[in-house]
């Protein structure tokens, strides 16, 4: 689906290229330009090289994310609430599923529970019947 979001490596791209004379920058002024590049043919593929571009930048750049508002050293991701949300978007990438098969990934139920709530509140992911999908409702 040809949604707009802002994740590390997508606020990276666009700080490094388009706010490199501004000190701080909020996510509003990036979404816009999000919503503007936004491959609405191909969101999926766009959104992955521009992610995979972000970690190229981070490897080999000073990292202009410190110049969001949003910015917050990041804990550990192994182990992490981040790591569980990547495995449940990776899953439902695939193919809808069940909360029972949701809780067969390997972390705490709590935490897989906890997730699909957050990801459900954020309107990343939807409940139809017994399944789980990404997207709209």
């Amino acid at each position: 689906m040809p949604i707009v979001f802002i994740e590390t490596n997508i606020r990276r791209v666009f700080i490094h290229h388009f706010f490199h004379n501004k000190s701080r920058v909020g996510d509003a002024e990036i979404r816009t330009l999000v919503d503007m590049a936004l491959d609405r043919n191909n969101p999926r593929e766009w959104y992955s090289a521009l992610m995979d571009y972000g970690t190229h930048l981070a490897e080999t750049i000073p990292n202009p994310n410190r110049k969001s508002t949003h910015y917050t050293k990041q804990s550990a991701f192994l182990g992490s609430k981040r790591e569980v949300r990547g495995a449940i978007l990776r899953a439902l990438a695939e193919n809808p599923l069940t909360e029972r098969e949701l809780l067969l990934l390997p972390f705490e139920k709590e935490g897989i529970v906890e997730v699909l709530l957050n990801l459900s509140s954020e309107d990343l992911i939807h409940r139809k019947g017994e399944q789980y999908y990404l997207g709209e409702k």
